[in-house]
């Protein structure tokens, strides 16, 4: 069974406590009743996922919150600023956060059933995508407050969350008065994915804030320059809006001729944090230092290659001891009823179809086990760590995902009594 656990809105850091605090309370409830909480982020083939929606907004010490729309032109103003700002956080450091959610499970979970792609991108929706794209077309003007009644948010409507996401393939998506993180796996600890988001956030409004003062220096309205600003964000910040499906071919396509990173695997995601110019707005903003940064790469690295290697070992294991001695016994069986029917044209052929089909996938399984082995024996050898995690995730991998559909199509012809781990249809679906 899978549940969905809603907690109340409250301080990141609080709310980063509280939900480690969740977790550890629900493993150990979960013991009591003789059940087994998991977070695991894809633990069944063809499932939705488990992942982490962080609603995220921006508040201030008042009260406010920033990505709420107002009731006058001036406060939508500043909401459309607010939003420019994530905009422009997401299209700066899209990378940075997808790193920031990198694991060896959660790689398993991005991309499909319901979870995100790698590919970072922002949903606004439809009302707002309108009126992001009216300003950044509008021309220069002095009567900025009139140029927002014009373009109609001078009283924007509520914005609900009817009027907003209903795309579930979108990583970064606005969801009335916040922006979700859909991207962040449930195994995690959301302390690191919202460190990365609010910096990028922080960044971009002091890049923003920057740009501001030689407009005001210049005589330029308040209202006026702030909203030339956001004509130029809107502008640059284009590429990184999508509506569509993240699933798509097409839009791995599109997102490479918009130059977005596409990262599709831990390795390859934590390679950012190697480069010290895609980092060093972490190290600006106070939030990670050098060295910090230098050892969460090395242990997100050793973590990744441990876990896929325990995977990897553990798999060829099940099927040395359990997969495959059940098909071999199916094989004798199978062949010996095949001898008891001979003298039976047509019982005969059909038995004979059979115990062909086990030898098949029997000889199937045994050929992608010796390929995971071989894997792993040469991936022990290498010496550099980023090289070894690249071999597991483009090569262990696929070949235990080869594996794993030889032994689910063996499982489909062994007797239930010889099959000695439960059956995937029985994990799912049998009390």
């Amino acid at each position: 069974m899978q549940f969905e656990m809603a907690p109340v809105f409250e301080d990141a850091n609080t709310a980063n406590d509280h939900n480690a605090l969740a977790m550890d309370i629900a493993r150990k409830v979960a013991l009591r009743h003789h059940f087994v909480c998991i977070f695991h982020e894809k633990p069944f083939d063809g499932l939705n996922g488990s992942g982490k929606h962080s609603n995220w907004s921006l508040v201030t010490d008042r009260g406010e919150n920033l990505l709420e729309p107002g009731q006058t032109p001036h406060q939508n103003l500043r909401f459309l600023a607010i939003l420019a700002a994530c905009l422009k956080a997401v299209h700066d450091h899209a990378d940075v956060l997808r790193a920031s959610v990198a694991n060896a499970n959660n790689d398993l979970r991005l991309g499909a059933n319901e979870a995100p792609p790698a590919i970072i991108s922002v949903f606004v929706g439809e009302l707002l995508t309108g009126i992001i794209e009216k300003i950044a077309k509008g021309t220069k003007t002095e009567d900025a407050e009139r140029f927002v009644v014009d373009i109609g948010v001078a009283k924007l409507p509520q914005l609900a969350r009817d009027y907003t996401d209903r795309n579930r393939t979108s990583p970064f998506a606005f969801t009335g008065n916040k922006f979700e993180f859909r991207a962040v796996g449930s195994s995690m600890n959301t302390a690191a994915p919202m460190a990365a988001l609010i910096a990028a956030v922080a960044d971009a409004l002091a890049q923003m804030n920057q740009r501001l003062e030689p407009k005001f220096l210049a005589g330029t309205p308040r209202d006026a320059a702030v909203l030339d600003l956001l004509r130029e964000i809107f502008q640059e910040t284009a590429p990184v809006r999508f509506e569509g499906n993240g699933y798509s071919e097409e839009w791995k396509l599109e997102a490479s001729r918009r130059e977005l990173p596409n990262l599709p695997d831990t390795p390859a995601a934590l390679e950012v944090m190697r480069d010290s110019k895609r980092t060093a707005f972490l190290r600006e903003m106070g939030v990670f230092s050098e060295k910090e940064l230098s050892s969460r790469y090395v242990v997100a690295l050793e973590r990744y290659i441990k876990q896929v290697t325990l995977e990897a070992e553990t798999m060829v294991e099940m099927l040395a001891t359990q997969v495959i001695p059940a098909g071999e016994k199916q094989l004798v069986e199978s062949s010996a009823a095949l001898a008891v029917v001979d003298s039976i044209p047509a019982a005969s052929r059909a038995m004979e179809g059979r115990v062909k089909t086990i030898a098949t996938v029997l000889g199937e399984v045994i050929t992608a086990m010796e390929r995971v082995q071989k894997l792993l024996v040469e991936a022990d050898s290498m010496h550099d760590e980023a090289a070894r995690a690249r071999k597991l995730a483009h090569e262990v991998r696929p070949a235990m995902a080869a594996a794993r559909v030889a032994a689910d199509k063996l499982e489909h012809v062994v007797d239930d009594e010889l099959w000695t781990t439960p059956k995937y249809r029985e994990m799912l679906f049998v009390k």
